[in-house]
């Protein structure tokens, strides 16, 4: 079974991996999602605010309308899995008790949430969304080399209407939505990666 195979190290992991637009029916075990999701996860975040929120999409007909609100691109709908990859700031910073180390108590504990509360106070709900969107594309990042480590292919997409997703998943009108991300078994190879040099893109001081 695929679920069964070797997983890859990072770095080759990200050597192999390639945007996939097609993928085999065959559907993806439910344990080895969550297993990829719950590792995902420990991606880092500002304050440990981890304000990314995933919406699994696996029904057919949701999956369809995803495909007309991506501008009818067909890995939506054929893909067995598309993760919808949200970002809520609002929802985090309501329940700070959540993410604050519960090693942080008394007087301390309430001066973070001061400190955290302070620092977005001066930012409007889209400079709020705009920043929670951010931090997501770390956990977004993440989810790319752990889904090719485990054999599956996905492909990041921001080519979509975030207001039609939004409406059509009941999703608040205040979240932002980095990206949409199909995924599975890959029934093509992908394209071969074409990236610039290291030397045009790192330079040192």
């Amino acid at each position: 079974m695929e679920a069964t195979l070797s997983v890859l190290d990072a770095k080759t992991a990200a050597l192999r991996r390639r945007s996939i637009r097609r993928y085999r029916p065959d559907p993806v075990p439910e344990e080895l999602l969550r297993d990829i999701l719950q590792a995902a996860l420990r991606a880092p975040s500002a304050w440990n605010l981890q304000p990314w929120r995933l919406l699994g999409v696996r029904d057919a007909a949701t999956k369809k309308a995803l495909r007309e609100a991506a501008f009818g691109q067909a890995q939506v709908e054929e893909a067995p899995v598309v993760l919808v990859l949200y970002a809520d700031l609002e929802d985090a910073l309501a329940h700070l008790d959540e993410v604050i180390h519960p090693g942080v108590q008394g007087e301390k504990r309430e001066a973070q949430k001061r400190a955290i509360q302070a620092a977005f106070a001066g930012m409007d709900a889209k400079e709020r969304a705009q920043w929670a969107a951010g931090q997501s594309y770390i956990l977004l990042g993440y989810l790319l080399l752990l889904l090719e480590a485990h054999g599956l292919g996905s492909v990041p997409m921001l080519g979509f209407d975030p207001e039609k997703v939004k409406a059509l998943l009941g999703l608040p009108a205040h979240v932002a939505i980095p990206a949409l991300l199909p995924l599975g078994y890959p029934a093509e190879e992908g394209y071969p990666s074409h990236r610039l040099p290291l030397e045009r893109v790192v330079a040192w001081r």
